[in-house]
């Protein structure tokens, strides 16, 4: 006996993820902002950036109201982040647009093939997408937060 779709979708390791992202709780000293949504699913992001030298990521917070895909996303995004630039985040995102749509490899991104459940799903996929939009958003927005 299978289990439902869903369950496939769930997975423990999505649920870990999920879980994950309580690591990583956004705070005022996050200079760079951002707040994003999917129009598919109604799923949201606001992340909070620090930057180092060369507009590096050196920490960051988010704070997610989305499924358990989107969640799951922002965690691997965040687990992952540190060091990256804006250049290297939209390659990614490009690598991820590719990957969804079945037209290219798996992404360059530690521990994103445990998305790979929600590949069928499109209407996950935007979620999946939402912490690298938001980053990008935020790192390139000038003004602080306040």
């Amino acid at each position: 006996m299978s289990g439902s779709p869903s369950e496939a979708l769930y997975s423990p390791s999505i649920l870990n993820h999920a879980v994950s992202l309580a690591n990583y709780p956004l705070d005022d000293a996050h200079t760079k902002r951002a707040y994003v949504t999917s129009r598919v699913c109604g799923s949201a992001l606001e992340l909070g950036l620090e930057v180092a030298e060369h507009q590096a990521i050196a920490g960051l917070g988010m704070r997610a109201k989305a499924c358990a895909i989107g969640q799951a996303s922002a965690a691997i995004f965040a687990a992952g982040a540190r060091s990256k630039t804006s250049d290297d985040v939209t390659a990614s995102l490009r690598e991820i647009d590719a990957w969804l749509a079945g037209d290219g490899p798996l992404p360059d991104w530690p521990q994103i093939g445990d998305l790979a459940a929600a590949l069928p799903h499109s209407g996950r996929h935007e979620a999946i997408r939402l912490p690298w939009r938001a980053a990008i958003a935020a790192l390139c927005n000038d003004e602080t937060a306040r």
